[in-house]
């Protein structure tokens, strides 16, 4: 057995507070011989119930003694010696009592009020981690089902014997690139990126068509998101595809001096 855990469970203080049940008190009192660290954890248990009985108990009113003192000396007026004496044992016996009755009162309170509070945060700890588990799981979901309709697109795209694949070319040695698949017949364009680093946020790469020697704007994009396949805007002509890299937004031709891959369509 692991003393350790089973001093974490909180049966030392369902024992000392009378909580655990018959079983689990002849189980507890039984280990106690076998490991002292257990006996310490209960002497522990009990000196800070102890303690915090004593710093949390109310202070009697300061006119308490006078209140009783009056209350005997007008019984004294009524009542012969004896019958005061008796009557002073017994309210001293009612008194002990009561005091008993009050303390036993506030250590069940404490002890209720640790394991409750020891229950409700090993409650809310689960709920956390739950959430948690819930929100990666919803995450990973979402990702594997886009993950499993762009697979499915692409394997559609492959086997379609009217997209001619276009592998785009670095221009300069270590530039990034990408794969086209385009059909003619009916202007569908699909780009599969290939290792290409993600932009500043004022900057995105942008594809183009050249026909005839004019670029057409086939589509800004982004990378580092979690698509295999992108659609890019259709064309129903094409010389070559080049990629490059444009400022956010970019609405204008462009920035040959950006450009990273090109390739020619071969149909």
């Amino acid at each position: 057995m692991n003393i350790q855990d089973y001093i974490s469970s909180g049966i030392v203080e369902s024992y000392v507070l009378g909580l655990a049940s018959p079983e689990e008190r002849v189980e507890f009192e039984s280990l106690c011989v076998q490991y002292p660290e257990l006996v310490a954890a209960r002497t522990n248990f009990e000196l800070s119930l102890e303690k915090q009985l004593l710093r949390d108990a109310p202070a009697a009113p300061r006119d308490l003694k006078q209140t009783v003192m009056n209350l005997v000396n007008d019984q004294s007026s009524i009542n012969q010696t004896k019958i005061i004496t008796m009557q002073t044992s017994n309210a001293n016996r009612g008194s002990s009592s009561l005091r008993w009755v009050a303390a036993a009162s506030v250590i069940l309170f404490l002890g209720f009020g640790f394991l409750a509070y020891k229950y409700y945060s090993q409650v809310e700890n689960l709920k956390k981690e739950n959430s948690t588990m819930a929100a990666e799981k919803e995450s990973n979901d979402s990702t594997f089902n886009q993950l499993a309709i762009e697979n499915k697109l692409m394997k559609e795209v492959m086997d379609n014997p009217n997209v001619a694949a276009v592998n785009m070319v670095p221009t300069t040695p270590g530039n990034p690139s990408a794969s086209i698949y385009w059909d003619s017949t009916n202007s569908n364009v699909f780009m599969v990126v290939k290792n290409m680093p993600k932009l500043p946020s004022d900057k995105q790469y942008q594809l183009w068509a050249l026909i005839d020697g004019k670029p057409k704007d086939l589509g800004l994009f982004d990378v580092g998101d979690k698509k295999v396949i992108l659609k890019m805007n259709n064309t129903q002509k094409a010389d070559a595809f080049a990629i490059t890299i444009e400022n956010r937004g970019n609405t204008g031709g462009p920035n040959l001096q950006q450009l990273q891959n090109m390739g020619k369509a071969k149909l």
